[in-house]
């Protein structure tokens, strides 16, 4: 290879380093700037997001101490209720009273409840408000889609318990 070189004409030398000159540039740059460059834009990236959701969730920590204050004054009283009250205002609270075909209390702090064709969403939101209001949590249960009520509908047989 020496050789060859050797034998080459001073332009066609010039060139032919020049052209090694730039194949190294481009390897160096394809092998190692690049993956460096590309992880950093995606850290930067992520970086951003979590800034964003801060901001976001910023306006909720008020939100969050006044109602950890009033949900303490509130969750007394729910805790003194029977299973079969709370089930009943809560279900009447998020208009999901027409969807109950059975409630019946399993012990002194747990119920079981029937819902005939409710809406998904709105069942794990109710859910949500008995855990986060009143410590009921579920037990047992089991959904079936509802075939007649449309898409997202529901059959939920479930088993509630209230932590004490």
């Amino acid at each position: 290879m020496k050789e060859w070189f050797d034998n080459l004409e001073a332009r066609e030398r010039i060139f032919v380093l020049t052209g090694a000159a730039f194949t190294i540039a481009a390897l160096a740059y394809i092998l190692l700037w690049a993956p460096f460059d590309r992880q950093h834009r995606q850290l930067a990236t992520r970086v951003d997001s979590w800034e964003r959701s801060l901001q976001e969730l910023g306006p909720l920590r008020a939100l969050v101490a006044s109602g950890a204050q009033t949900g303490s004054q509130n969750g007394n009283q729910g805790r003194q209720q029977a299973p079969i009250i709370i089930i009943d205002q809560t279900l009447r609270g998020r208009g999901l009273y027409p969807f109950l075909s059975r409630s019946q209390p399993t012990t002194t702090n747990g119920i079981r409840v029937e819902l005939q064709g409710v809406a998904f969403d709105e069942l794990v939101v109710w859910l949500g408000d008995l855990s986060d209001q009143y410590g009921m949590h579920v037990q047992s249960g089991s959904l079936s889609r509802a075939a007649q009520n449309g898409p997202g509908r529901v059959n939920a047989n479930l088993t509630l318990e209230r932590v004490l």
